[in-house]
């Protein structure tokens, strides 16, 4: 193989497993490997390291082909560019680079087309792709952000449901039993200040179906939601006609509340956070010109 020709690594790491794939010469291999979140910093590159090396052998690279490799790594747990030049530095590979998850989900879901895409789960943040630059908001994290996401809907039925008990809010149906369940007002507090995003992200399907009967409380955190979702759109200059993918276990669902102008728009996401990581690598290597 030609070093014109470089090699391209994807990876999508998180806090249960890492994915990686590597393409050259039209074909991929995909490989999967253990958590990666980089607060675990050590035993993160101890991972990656691993199943780098699994990967490339399984490739068949040569030892003087190794110089044609770009990767770009997508980790759970990046949250500035020091932590990402630390890792860079940590794997033996000349050209790395290394951002948290929500690049590679914008490039996997868009591939090469300019748009933006709302990423909803048990955390968010939107972002919008416009001429190979990649921007976003949000992603902040459950204490202090995640609008619209399974954990921020959860917390916010539970704050409904206090409002209705001090007299503040009228009852719905949902509130009621959320109360009834909980133990009133103590228990409700007693959860949350035990509960994890992921325990808080369990109440959400109770409030999307809520909202789909018309429960008047769950509609309206729908709604606050969806709200977010079009002002952060909106910031990042996305404009109605435009492509927009929803993407993430709640994403989808937001299509139902979001204004006509932009929920017309909504396409399938073209693939993957590790199809992204790919992307984006190929993006590096073409901005180097011949290798």
């Amino acid at each position: 193989m030609s070093h014109a020709e470089p090699i391209l690594i994807g990876v999508d790491g998180g806090g249960t497993s890492c994915r990686a794939a590597l393409a050259m010469s039209g074909r991929r291999i995909d490989l999967k490997g253990g958590p990666t979140n980089v607060s675990d910093f050590n035993g993160a590159i101890d991972r990656l390291r691993t199943l780098l090396d699994r990967l490339i052998g399984m490739a068949e690279v040569a030892e003087p082909d190794r110089v044609a490799i770009r990767i770009h790594l997508g980790l759970a747990g990046v949250m500035d560019d020091g932590i990402a030049t630390r890792v860079a530095a940590a794997l033996p590979f000349e050209r790395v680079c290394v951002t948290d998850d929500q690049p590679t989900t914008i490039a996997g879901a868009l591939g090469p087309e300019d748009g933006a895409v709302a990423a909803i789960g048990t955390g968010s943040f939107v972002g919008r792709q416009f001429g190979g630059q990649i921007r976003t908001i949000g992603g902040w994290g459950f204490l202090l952000g995640d609008e619209a996401s399974g954990a921020w809907l959860g917390r916010r039925i539970l704050g409904e449901t206090l409002h209705v008990l001090d007299g503040l809010a009228e009852p719905s149906a949902l509130t009621q039993e959320i109360a009834g369940e909980l133990g009133q007002g103590a228990g409700v507090v007693a959860f949350a200040l035990s509960a994890s995003p992921a325990e808080f992200g369990a109440l959400a399907p109770r409030v999307l179906a809520a909202a789909e009967s018309g429960d008047p409380a769950a509609r309206r955190l729908m709604g606050e939601g969806a709200d977010y979702v079009r002002r952060a759109l909106r910031a990042l200059g996305h404009e109605a006609g435009a492509t927009l993918c929803l993407t993430g276990g709640l994403g989808p669902v937001y299509a139902a509340y979001l204004p006509e102008a932009l929920s017309q728009d909504v396409v399938e996401p073209r693939g993957t956070a590790l199809d992204g990581a790919l992307v984006l690598a190929a993006r590096m290597a073409a901005g180097e010109g011949a290798i």
